[in-house]
């Protein structure tokens, strides 16, 4: 998944409101950029951070650059942005380049099932059963090389896995995949010290049928694309 734009290095000066990034640009300016990521964002937001923003010329957006990016030095990168993992899982999904839901013809994102939710897709091929494609984007990583989820108390997705759960006590099948958008992590944990019930729903909906896959990007300033599968630990 190629930016828009590409992307112009920055400093991170603070991260504010969860939605607002004072940045200042290479050429001295500063400026606020809009962070779309509503998480904790634990080890990510540190000023004097170097990160990568992206430019827009839109005349309806109040905010001007959109941080993408945080830049480890070494050649690697952390994608902060939640909306990435759906954008570009359906660009692979369609292209039919995740092994396990290859066989599926037809992708729809945004279905609604369940009591009241949102899957993010539903996938579609005669003779199979549908599936159901939940998304999470993975940023944590507490112990080098090691991604975890979730990085705060996440109620809704506990919710999700029951109904995941139930999808797959229909006969269909559940897929919960991990979208690690960081390129310094070799494997992906359950981060169950951080919300013990999500753990447990994770556990829960194993039992039921669903499955949990992970998945790693590579990134660069360019673009974004699906990685290789990672263990689950």
């Amino acid at each position: 998944m190629r930016f828009q734009t590409d992307l112009v290095p920055a400093t991170l000066i603070r991260r504010y409101k969860r939605f607002l990034a004072d940045i200042r640009l290479e050429d001295g300016r500063e400026v606020t950029a809009h962070c779309a990521n509503p998480g904790a964002m634990t080890g990510l937001a540190e000023p004097g951070a170097r990160i990568w923003v992206e430019p827009n010329d839109d005349p309806k957006k109040k905010l001007k650059y959109g941080w993408r990016l945080v830049d480890h030095g070494n050649g690697h990168f952390t994608g902060v942005d939640t909306s990435v993992p759906n954008r570009a899982l359906r660009e692979a999904l369609v292209n039919r380049e995740i092994d396990e839901l290859a066989a599926y013809e037809t992708v729809l994102p945004e279905q609604s099932y369940g009591t009241g939710s949102r899957i993010d897709f539903l996938l579609k091929q005669e003779g199979l059963p549908d599936a159901y494609v939940e998304v999470k984007s993975v940023t944590l990583s507490r112990e080098a090389g090691r991604a975890e989820f979730p990085d705060s108390v996440t109620a809704r997705g506990t919710r999700h896995l029951g109904e995941l759960a139930e999808m797959a006590k229909a006969g269909h099948r559940a897929v919960l995949l991990y979208l690690v958008q960081r390129t310094d992590c070799t494997v992906v944990t359950v981060a169950a010290d951080i919300d013990p019930a999500y753990a447990e729903a994770v556990l829960m909906a194993r039992l039921a049928g669903v499955e949990v896959l992970a998945y790693g990007c590579t990134i660069t300033p360019r673009e974004i694309e699906i990685g290789r599968a990672l263990p689950l630990r």
